[in-house]
């Protein structure tokens, strides 16, 4: 049975969940169970704190994981990214009072208050900055203020809480992260794993594509189709209108309105988009 580890709480947790359950696994009903068997796929979840999972992960307590990259890559677990899930996008930046430094050259010598000492040692050390990381579990914008530090490394989302704090962001950003699928590193494709990533890819291919279906005459088929060239070649049936054939193709859902446009230029009718709940590619 595989035994997959999923956040219990935070961010990552609802938007996790949400996907598992696209993907055809059964997700806990109440938010205190800490496991939850699923014998029909052969797997069972065990509902962790997103920064222990990569941890559990590689050691190998548990098959696979789905956790932050930016936890990930703090853990120094002995655990790999295998897919990016595209949910939970953030971007870990250092911050100073405003107006006190402008690159991380600026950081050299200095205390640097984060939840991620990890990240920021190996980012710093790679650099040749020598700074003092002051490791905090929450709240790290107060640790200038009250003396605890002289620059931040915290996640940034719109920027209002570092404002608050009389904070600005400087420098390249050190890490841009979202929700991924760990496995153990260096290890055998635990008995299961194929079967349950190709739900998980195929949960998001349906995300980022939509169907479109569309009338057309035959003589701007070729036109229409550059528009809609699908994920390997489009549906294309005759109608019994003389001299129109019907096209059905996947098209990125975030071009999906432009594409109409083009087609009613063209003369196409009769177009609809749909929304895909699942796929395998």
């Amino acid at each position: 049975m595989l035994k997959i580890a999923v956040p219990n709480k935070g961010a990552l947790a609802d938007s996790a969940a949400h996907m598992l359950a696209e993907a055809g696994y059964r997700q806990r009903r109440n938010a205190k169970d800490l496991v939850t068997l699923d014998p029909d796929n052969d797997v069972e979840f065990f509902y962790l704190r997103p920064r222990d999972i990569a941890i559990y992960v590689g050691e190998g307590t548990l098959d696979i994981g789905i956790t932050g990259r930016d936890l990930l890559l703090d853990s120094g677990a002995h655990a790999v990214e295998n897919i990016a899930l595209g949910f939970g996008a953030s971007t870990f930046r250092f911050a100073a009072p405003i107006g006190t430094m402008a690159t991380i050259q600026d950081l050299d010598g200095k205390r640097i208050a984060t939840s991620y000492p990890g990240i920021v040692d190996t980012y710093l050390f790679e650099r040749g900055i020598t700074s003092e990381v002051v490791r905090l579990d929450g709240a790290v914008e107060s640790s200038v203020r009250l003396g605890v530090a002289d620059a931040i490394a915290d996640v940034v989302e719109t920027g209002s809480t570092l404002r608050q704090a009389d904070l600005e962001v400087f420098g390249e950003p050190i890490l841009s992260s979202e929700a991924v699928l760990i496995t153990r590193l260096d290890a055998p494709e635990p008995a299961g794993f194929a079967v349950f990533k190709r739900r998980l890819d195929g949960v998001l291919v349906a995300r980022t594509y939509v169907m479109m279906d569309y009338d057309i005459r035959v003589d701007e088929v070729e036109r229409a189709v550059e528009l809609t060239p699908g994920i390997e070649s489009p549906t294309v049936s005759p109608l019994h209108r003389e001299g129109w054939v019907a096209v059905r193709s996947m098209v990125p859902r975030d071009t999906a309105q432009k594409v109409m446009d083009g087609l009613y230029e063209l003369g196409a009718r009769g177009i609809l988009v749909t929304d895909i709940l699942a796929c395998r590619i």
